[in-house]
């Protein structure tokens, strides 16, 4: 399970991307969460995945 506080859930994906999954497709599947909210999420914090570097920047 995510957390809801954005900033945690910033943290929190970062870190499982660098750790645990190879892309956020594998994250949300795995974490069963949906990759547009997510997404929408972050980006409230001025964030975008970016595929090359595997993280939220």
């Amino acid at each position: 399970m995510l957390p809801e506080d954005p900033v945690i859930l910033l943290s929190v994906v970062n870190t499982r991307l660098r750790d645990q999954y190879a892309s956020l497709e594998e994250l949300c599947a795995a974490e069963g969460a949906d990759r547009a909210a997510l997404e929408g999420k972050l980006a409230a914090l001025d964030r975008r995945y970016d595929p090359d570097s595997n993280q939220f920047i």
